[in-house]
């Protein structure tokens, strides 16, 4: 079909893709600025099609067993062997939609497009992403639906923290080793799938303990394990109360500490993705570090995850990390890069 000046050409919808990334996930958005074509496009339109399913989940003012079957639904238009279309969960979703549309449910409106993009990619990008993308919206629903009781998750222990970390982030590095597998040899693939889950869980874990009091009282959803505050007899729906910061402040550190424990795999990981295809050593060492200096902080000041409503690396230490990468890191320098952000912010000499 030859496009017309009212009609959004390919380059049009992927310059779109990119804009609406930018309010959706500061992150992530640094993530995809540092990759190059092809995959930065590839892993900017991935990475919406999840936030899609992400943004309906975490939906406090849609009915639980409406959000599984928007999720559902969702998840069948993705199926390339289901003859529901992306328009037909773009119909479902409309009756939801606030009012005032921020970044994350713009994009949910306009999942057609996101999705027309998605259509644009390459084949072998396609194959790659399509079936985690669905794995992580399964995933959603099925936490959805375990939960209904309650209006809102409510993990209950470590082991069911790990599997919804597993869906919501698991996946992800699951995808990104898809693409990545692509143009890599059989052993850096080996050692790709080896450590993925590590990556992803690292930086849910991170989120988890940073995000507390927005998942509570944004999202109506509480991650922290139910068995470790019952040891501080602590009700989740407590979770945010003055007189239990000390106690949720203890269990925030347990969660950071946990997390620290995939920090080697997802190093490993980093240090062997392959820089073909656009892909880039600093698209995923920043995030990674930041995680890094995250946990630093929820280490040192657990208890502003409840008094000042989450920690986070400065603007400042942000800058100079990706400066950093910007001037060039070898990957044997990862390490000793990584050691210096879990002991103080890091600041470029000079």
């Amino acid at each position: 079909m030859t496009s017309t000046a009212s009609e959004p050409t390919d380059a049009d919808d992927r310059r779109w893709c990119h804009d609406a990334l930018q309010g959706t996930s500061r992150t992530f958005a640094l993530t995809v600025s540092a990759l190059d074509e092809p995959m930065a496009t590839e892993v900017c339109v991935s990475y919406l099609l999840c936030r899609v399913a992400d943004t309906v989940e975490d939906a406090g003012h849609i009915p639980d067993e409406d959000q599984a079957e928007l999720l559902s639904t969702y998840s069948r238009a993705l199926d390339p062997d289901d003859a529901t279309e992306i328009e037909a969960f773009v119909a479902a979703v409309e009756p939801w939609l606030p009012a005032d549309l921020d970044d994350d449910w713009t994009v949910v409106a306009r999942a057609d497009r996101v999705g027309r993009t998605f259509d644009g990619l390459d084949p072998t990008a396609k194959a790659a992403v399509r079936d985690p993308i669905r794995e992580l919206v399964d995933g959603m629903a099925m936490f959805v639906e375990r939960h209904t009781e309650t209006g809102g998750i409510r993990i209950e222990s470590l082991d069911e923290l790990e599997e919804y970390c597993w869906y919501v982030a698991g996946t992800v590095g699951t995808l990104v080793t898809n693409l990545l597998a692509r143009d890599a040899p059989p052993e850096r693939v080996r050692h790709l799938r080896e450590h993925d889950r590590a990556f992803g869980l690292l930086l849910q874990l991170v989120n988890v303990a940073k995000d507390v009091t927005d998942d509570y009282y944004e999202e109506n959803n509480v991650y922290l394990p139910a068995a470790w505050l019952r040891e501080h007899d602590v009700d989740q729906e407590r979770v945010c109360a003055d007189e239990n910061v000390p106690a949720v402040a203890s269990v925030v550190r347990r969660v950071a500490e946990h997390a620290t424990g995939y920090l080697d795999g997802a190093r490993t990981y980093l240090e062997a993705t392959p820089e073909t295809s656009g892909n880039t050593l600093a698209a995923w060492a920043v995030p990674y570090l930041l995680a890094v200096g995250t946990l630093r902080e929820l280490t040192d000041r657990p208890e502003d995850v409840i008094r000042e409503g989450g920690v986070k690396v400065s603007q400042a230490e942000v800058f100079a990390i990706v400066e950093q990468f910007a001037e060039g890191v070898d990957r044997e320098a990862l390490s000793a890069l990584s050691a210096t952000v879990a002991r103080q912010p890091f600041h470029r000499a000079g």
